[in-house]
C-alpha cells in the first residue's frame, strides 16, 4: 500500500527505552512509532541494519496500521521468559520478571563468554524453572558445527526444548541437525528466516525440525503467514525487541496461525524499565488485540532530537525505496 510520506510523518514519535539488562548489545531500544487509519504501528530495524533490510520493516508497520489484519483465533499468547546473557547468580531476578511463564529462552554464545558461562546460565534456568519447566536456547548464529555440537552435547542433560540458529548457514544447520538427532534436541531457525532471501530454503534443505518468525523483518503478518504455510514447520512467534505496540502485532501474527504448538517470545516487554504502554506478561500470556500508547509515556520516553531525525531521515529514505519498488 502507497502511502504518502507525509501521512507518515504526520504522526512518527520516536522513543528511547531504557533496559533493564543489556540484551542483544543494546542499553536503550530506539523505535518508531506512527499511527495509520486501523491504529498504531511500529518501525524498529535495528540501527546497523541498511536501508534494504529496514524498508521490509517498513512495509511491515504500513500494512499493520493501514490495513485489517487477519482474524485471530485465540485471544491469548502463551510466552515465554527471555533470559540474556546474565551471570547465573542473576537469572533468577530475570526469570521473576516474567510471572507464570513456565519456558524460558536464554541466550548463548555472547562474545566475550565461554561455554562454561552458558552452562552455568541454563542450569540456574532449570533449577529455577524446576524439572517441568521448558529451556530453549539460542546463539544468534555465533557457533560453527564443531562448537554447536560441542555445547549441545553440554548442555543437552538440562533437557533443551530446541536450541535456536546455532550456526549461520543452512549447511551448518542441517550438518548440526543430523550430529545432535540421538540427542533429541531439536534445531530451530531464526535469522535464517527473517534475514534470508529465500526464506524457505531452510525446510527446504531439511536444516530445521520449526522455524521462528517475527512480524517486523519478514515485511508484516500475511507474509509470514504465507512464509509458515510454505514451509510446512511448527512455528514460533517472537519479537524483534519490540515496544508493546509491536508485541501487539506478534500477538496477532501468533493468534492467526492455525496451529500453535509453542510459547512465544512475545513477553520481551519486561525486559524493558519501562514501554509506551503495558505488554508485560500476567500468568505467562500477552493478551490479543491492538495497543495506542499512553500519551504521557511517549512524552516521557522521547528520543532526542538529534535521535529523532536519524530516524525520520530513515523513515524517509526506505519510504522512497518501498515507492521505488512499487513503480
Amino acid at each position: 500500500m502507497n502511502v504518502p510520506l507525509a501521512e507518515l510523518l504526520g504522526t512518527a514519535r520516536v522513543v528511547a527505552l531504557p533496559m533493564t539488562t543489556r540484551f542483544r548489545g543494546v542499553d536503550v531500544r530506539e523505535a518508531l512509532l506512527l499511527e495509520g487509519p486501523e491504529g498504531w504501528a511500529e518501525f524498529s530495524p535495528f540501527l546497523e541494519y541498511a536501508d534494504a533490510e529496514a524498508s521490509v520493516w517498513l512495509a511491515a508497520a504500513i500494512d499493520y496500521a493501514w490495513n485489517a489484519q487477519p482474524a485471530p483465533l485465540r485471544d491469548r499468547i502463551p510466552v515465554n521468559a527471555t533470559v540474556p546473557a546474565v551471570a547465573a547468580d542473576r537469572v533468577a531476578d530475570v526469570l521473576a520478571r516474567f510471572p507464570g511463564c513456565r519456558t524460558a529462552k536464554v541466550k548463548v554464545a555472547e562474545p566475550g563468554q565461554h561455554l562454561s558461562d552458558d552452562i552455568a546460565r541454563v542450569q540456574a534456568v532449570r533449577e529455577t524453572l524446576g524439572p517441568e519447566g521448558r529451556v530453549r536456547i539460542d546463539a544468534n548464529a555465533a557457533w560453527n558445527v564443531d562448537e554447536a555440537e560441542r555445547a549441545l552435547h553440554a548442555l543437552a542433560e538440562f533437557d533443551l526444548e530446541y536450541a535456536e540458529q546455532p550456526c549461520a548457514s543452512i549447511d551448518e544447520l542441517a550438518e548440526v541437525r543430523r550430529r545432535v538427532k540421538y540427542m533429541g534436541i531439536p534445531i530451530a531457525a531464526d535469522e535464517s528466516i527473517r534475514k534470508a532471501q529465500d526464506p524457505i530454503a531452510v525446510a527446504r534443505a531439511g536444516a530445521a525440525d520449526l522455524i521462528v518468525i517475527k512480524a517486523q523483518p519478514l515485511g508484516g503478518i500475511r507474509r509470514a503467514l504465507d512464509i509458515v504455510a510454505e514451509a510446512g514447520l511448527p512455528a514460533v512467534v517472537s519479537s524483534a525487541l519490540d515496544t508493546a505496540v509491536g508485541l501487539s502485532q506478534g500477538a496477532t501474527l501468533a493468534a492467526a496461525l492455525p496451529q500453535l504448538d509453542f510459547d512465544c517470545g512475545l513477553g520481551t516487554g519486561a525486559l524493558f524499565v519501562e514501554d509506551v504502554a503495558d505488554r508485560t506478561p500476567v500468568d505467562g500470556a500477552i493478551p490479543v488485540g491492538r495497543v495506542t500508547p499512553d500519551a504521557s509515556r511517549l512524552d516521557r520516553l522521547a528520543a532526542s532530537a538529534d535521535r529523532r531525525e536519524w530516524w525520520l531521515e530513515r523513515l524517509t529514505r526506505c519510504h522512497a525505496r518501498l515507492a521505488a519498488s512499487a513503480n
